[in-house]
């Protein structure tokens, strides 16, 4: 093992189901063992089979079915808006000095703290929490795909003006190919985020959901049910980050040469 030397697939996949082993042993141990009272952390058996209860008999299906709506709405309108005015505050400079004061102020406003004044305007249907995600997710995507269009190599601008290209040429030709695999990358990781958003959502006035569901089992102090929320979360992140990556890579082979 040395420093930045890259890991084969095999091996990486086995390092990663190592540790899930190793964290559900540990879960395992310390519950089961005694060491640790159920009131306060359900173990692994007793998650799982109330997993199975609300999956089957409670509708837990279609709480997940509509988070995973959420997320992908809210997101999905952050990004149609975010990409193309951060493509053009990277590739225009006075663009840039327009809108980057206020997109760098509104990033660090944490999007929780909207939801009072969103409930106020838009009650607590689903327009309140897709604007959340929204609010969560549009102003980190746009500050840094407008970095990533803004750090383009000069070089290959010139080279572009030199063969006779327009300006419009340029953004089309030059900036947005050279900057497309990581602004995929962006929205891979902002995509993340956009999951603690819909949740703080949820927890708030809402009548379904993964988050609904967490707040319910929270007050009956069903740490099984909230637990197994909690990895259902993850488990459909991971998925949702694996095929995103794979698009990705499907897209921008290029890119890794």
């Amino acid at each position: 093992m040395k420093p930045l030397r890259p890991v084969a697939p095999g091996p990486r996949l086995l390092l990663g189901l190592a540790f899930f082993v190793f964290f559900f042993a540990l879960w395992a141990l310390a519950t089961l063992g005694g060491f640790v009272s159920k009131t306060f952390l359900a173990d692994p058996l007793t998650m799982v089979a109330s997993g199975w209860t609300l999956l089957t008999e409670q509708g837990f299906a279609r709480d997940i079915g509509m988070t995973v709506w959420r997320v992908i709405g809210g997101f999905v309108l952050a990004a149609l808006i975010a990409v193309p005015l951060g493509v053009a505050m990277g590739a225009y400079k006075p663009v840039e000095a327009f809108f980057e004061p206020f997109v760098s102020f509104a990033r660090y406003l944490p999007a929780s703290a909207f939801i009072p004044l969103l409930i106020l305007w838009a009650g607590i249907g689903e327009a309140q929490k897709l604007a959340v995600i929204f609010i969560g997710s549009f102003f980190q995507l746009v500050l840094m795909i407008a970095v990533t269009v803004g750090q383009t190599r000069r070089d290959l601008v010139e080279a572009a003006y030199t063969l006779g290209a327009s300006d419009w040429g340029i953004v089309r030709r030059v900036l947005i190919p050279a900057a497309a695999p990581q602004v995929a990358e962006t929205l891979r990781l902002v995509l993340g985020w956009a999951w603690t958003y819909v949740i703080v959502a949820e927890l708030i006035g809402a009548s379904n959901g993964i988050g609904h569901m967490i707040t319910d089992s929270q007050a009956l102090l069903a740490t099984d049910q909230i637990i197994f929320g909690i990895i259902t979360i993850g488990v459909i992140g991971l998925i949702s980050d694996l095929a995103f990556k794979r698009v990705n890579q499907t897209m921008f082979r290029w890119a890794s040469l």
